[in-house]
């Protein structure tokens, strides 16, 4: 009898997979129309649609920070019909509590971009890294951030406090162009930014990155080194990926991570990742996006509790 039963589930999960998808599909956003995570939906849908035969409705779900996106989702099937484009700034509210799901309420499917913090500094400022850590033993500088309680300034904290530094003063601003124009006019020490926020500045050599919060050395700035290089655990990156509700049949999301893999590595995908000054290494599969996810919602729990957003 045990035999059968399980011979009639994988039965019933090969069908599932062989008839996904039975309709058209959703890609939630969380961001208005033309916005970064929105473009990235975008594009993403439009080379998907026809590997999977289907239309796909972009969703935009604004408010809360993304948990209007969050519980927008959470309460359509898990059939993987409705897809949610995950990002740092959703973890943030679920590590605060402002949603009522978790990160194990998601299973990840793809990562379409990976864009590490950068920590960017007045060209000429400091003669070199270790003149720039070096004067935070002294003193702490300013940093620089878009809004608080996200993961610019979980980024400035873990990166001071794990490398037993003075701990940033954060100072918030609207935009990163903000933040960069106030690294050029001396408003704020330290700037953190994603490589394509200031690439105006860059180009210009008025702004100049220092450190690199990733795993490893970005292709386009081969010569900046990572925090983790100079003995400081820390690899924060503002990221856009894909996920479904848990509970989804693991054929079902499968297939997903399959045709969305293959729909990103598509030339003009490609395109649209060079823009933003990133390369392929930013797609990832389900296996690598769901081991950052569960690592990044660690150190946003431990960073937040710190600076007093939770408890």
């Amino acid at each position: 009898m045990r035999k059968v039963l399980l011979l009639t589930s994988l039965v019933t999960m090969s069908a599932v997979a062989t008839t996904f998808p039975s309709k058209n599909l959703e890609i939630v956003t969380h961001s208005g129309a033309g916005g970064g995570t929105d473009l990235t939906a975008r594009m993403t849908a439009k080379l998907t649609e026809p590997l999977l035969g289907k239309s796909i409705l972009i969703v935009n779900k604004r408010g809360g920070g993304g948990v209007l996106s969050l519980n927008y989702v959470a309460s359509r099937p898990a059939d993987g019909h409705t897809i949610l484009t995950y990002t740092s700034g959703q973890a943030s509210e679920i590590a605060k509590g402002h949603s009522k799901t978790k990160l194990k309420d998601w299973v990840p499917i793809a990562r379409a971009t990976d864009d590490p913090q950068i920590l960017m500094v007045k060209c000429n400022r400091f003669t070199d890294v270790n003149q720039f850590l070096e004067s935070q033993k002294k003193e702490a500088l300013t940093y620089g951030t878009t809004h608080l309680g996200g993961i610019d300034d979980v980024s400035a904290f873990a990166f001071t406090t794990k490398a037993n530094l003075k701990t940033a003063k954060v100072i918030p601003f609207e935009s990163a162009n903000e933040v960069a124009t106030q690294i050029v006019a001396g408003g704020v020490d330290v700037g953190v930014l994603n490589l394509g926020e200031a690439k105006v500045q860059i180009e210009a050599g008025q702004v100049c990155p220092i450190v690199v919060l990733a795993d490893n050395r970005m292709k386009s700035l081969p010569n900046i080194p990572t925090a983790k290089e100079l003995g400081i655990p820390v690899s924060l990156s503002t990221v856009r990926g894909f996920v479904v509700k848990s509970g989804t049949p693991e054929d079902v999301v499968e297939k997903l991570e399959k045709t969305l893999l293959e729909a990103m590595a598509k030339p003009e995908f490609q395109k649209f990742l060079a823009n933003l000054g990133l390369d392929k290494t930013s797609v990832a599969g389900k296996e690598i996006w769901g081991r950052q996810l569960a690592e990044s919602d660690k150190e946003m729990h431990e960073a937040l509790k710190q600076l007093g957003f939770i408890q």
